[in-house]
C-alpha cells in the first residue's frame, strides 16, 4: 500500500468538512455532525432504541440521503407501524428501508452515483461483520456516515466487535428506557427523549 502524502497546515486550513446543520433538541445532544465515519446506537430490547433510530434517520433525511438496512426485521408489519409512527413520509423524497440487504449487496448500492450519504445498519449482530470488516467499510466509503444499531449486555454494546466499534465511534448512543444518552464528538451531550410518556413511566422524577 502506498503511503499517503503527509497533510501541511495549509491542507489542513482549507478542509471543508460536510457538517449537518442540527437544531433544537437534535443539536443539544449531538451537536453539528460531520457526514464520515461512524456512529453506534445500543440498547437493551423494548426501550425505544429501534424508535429513536427511525427519528435520527427521518430527522437526517431534511438533509441528505438515508438508508436503513433492517437486517433484523425487514419490511414486516412491525417496521411498516414504526416508519408510520416516526413521520418518514414528511422526508419520502430522501429516505429508503432496505429489506435485510447484507453488506456485500450494500457495497454494491453505495459503489453508485447518487447513493445514501447516510447508512444505518439495525442491528449488528445481524451482519456477521468483524471488525477489520467495519473499518474497511468505513475507509472505502469515506465519505459516508455508517450508523450501526447493536443489541447491548447490560450498558454496553454486546460483543467484542460492538464494544470495539463503541470505541472508534466519532457518536455513541446508549439509549434506556426511551432516553437517548451521547457522547459526541461534535458537542452536545443533552439527553434526547424519544418516547415522554414512556421515559416519564420509566425514569419517573430522575431527570438525567
Amino acid at each position: 500500500m502506498a503511503i499517503k502524502r503527509a497533510l501541511t497546515v495549509n491542507d489542513i486550513r482549507d478542509y471543508k468538512p460536510l457538517v449537518l446543520p442540527f437544531e433544537s433538541e437534535w443539536f443539544a445532544s449531538i451537536g453539528s455532525p460531520e457526514m464520515k465515519g461512524g456512529w453506534i446506537i445500543w440498547g437493551n430490547s423494548a426501550n425505544g432504541k429501534t424508535r429513536f433510530a427511525l427519528q435520527l434517520a427521518r430527522y437526517m433525511a431534511r438533509f441528505v440521503r438515508v438508508a436503513y438496512d433492517s437486517l433484523e426485521e425487514g419490511l414486516s408489519l412491525s417496521m411498516q407501524k414504526a416508519i408510520e409512527d416516526v413521520g418518514m413520509s414528511d422526508v419520502k423524497r430522501s429516505f429508503v428501508l432496505l429489506d435485510k440487504e447484507t453488506v456485500p449487496m450494500l457495497r454494491e448500492r453505495l459503489a453508485k452515483q447518487r447513493s445514501p450519504q447516510v447508512v444505518i445498519i439495525d442491528s449488528l449482530q445481524y451482519t456477521g461483520l468483524t471488525y477489520k470488516d467495519y473499518t474497511t467499510l468505513i475507509n472505502d466509503f469515506p465519505h459516508k456516515l455508517f450508523i450501526i444499531v447493536s443489541h447491548a449486555d447490560g450498558r454496553e454494546p454486546r460483543g467484542n466487535v460492538g464494544k470495539a466499534i463503541k470505541y472508534d465511534a466519532f457518536v455513541k448512543i446508549y439509549v434506556e428506557g426511551y432516553k437517548a444518552f451521547v457522547q459526541s464528538r461534535y458537542g452536545g451531550g443533552e439527553p434526547y427523549v424519544v418516547w415522554r410518556k414512556g421515559a416519564d413511566a420509566y425514569w419517573g422524577n430522575d431527570k438525567n
